[in-house]
């Protein structure tokens, strides 16, 4: 626990180093967001069908925006090829340090997302199923970016390539978060989808580091 928390500490003072790689994903998520409305009409019944699935895709997005961050940094400084060989247990690490990732980059998107979810006029009821969601569906969504950030982090320009490697990933997260909200405006129960979520986010806590490990010792040798 105390190797947990003194990489949450350092990778959470890294990220308060650096503001631009907090502002800028969420920038993106706001403003794409707000263009919305604007391209397609004031309409509060089409703005309430598209509500759910311009929340959701545009996170993803954003989340794979930030992803870039995550061990550039690290690689670049050398720092990371001192992490693989250290004698620490591994899998905690990289568990802690997608973690604090998610805190300053997917945790923002939950809280700010009932705010323009009203903007497009998603009726009350879809409030609570849009946050659990999120909640649930971005750490999966961090998790496996991470994976793909780690077969990428030796390139230079990674972004087409990890979109490539990490978007069809990223598909039935999409389709079950859009589902929990679709359920709950048309009066149908959500248990089972956020059931659903949960074990994904289950897998991938469990297996997602280890993929990690092995993409980065690929990367770095």
């Amino acid at each position: 626990m105390n190797l947990v928390k003194a990489t949450l500490r350092r990778e959470l003072l890294i990220a308060l180093r650096s503001p631009g790689d907090i502002i800028n994903p969420l920038m993106f998520f706001v403003i794409a967001v707000s263009l919305f409305p604007l391209g397609v009409g004031a309409d509060q019944l089409f703005l309430k069908e598209i509500a759910a699935g311009v929340i959701w895709v545009t996170a993803l997005l954003a989340v794979m925006l930030s992803m870039d961050s995550l061990f550039r940094s690290d690689y670049e400084d050398g720092s990371l090829e001192q992490l693989l060989l250290s004698p620490q247990p591994l899998y905690f690490i990289i568990l802690a340090k997608v973690g604090s990732h998610w805190l300053v980059s997917g945790l923002p998107l939950v809280i700010l997302a009932p705010v323009f979810a009203s903007m497009l006029a998603l009726p009350g009821e879809g409030l609570f199923p849009l946050i659990a969601s999120l909640l649930i569906g971005t750490p999966i969504l961090t998790l496996l970016g991470a994976v793909g950030m780690a077969l990428t982090v030796g390139l230079s320009r990674s972004g087409l390539l990890l979109a490539v490697l990490i978007l069809p990933l990223y598909v039935p997260v999409l389709v079950f978060g859009t589902g929990v909200i679709d359920s709950a405006l048309n009066s149908l129960g959500i248990a089972g989808l956020l059931a659903l979520l949960g074990a994904m986010l289950v897998l991938a806590i469990s297996l997602a580091p280890l993929a990690i490990i092995a993409a980065l010792r690929i990367s770095v040798s």
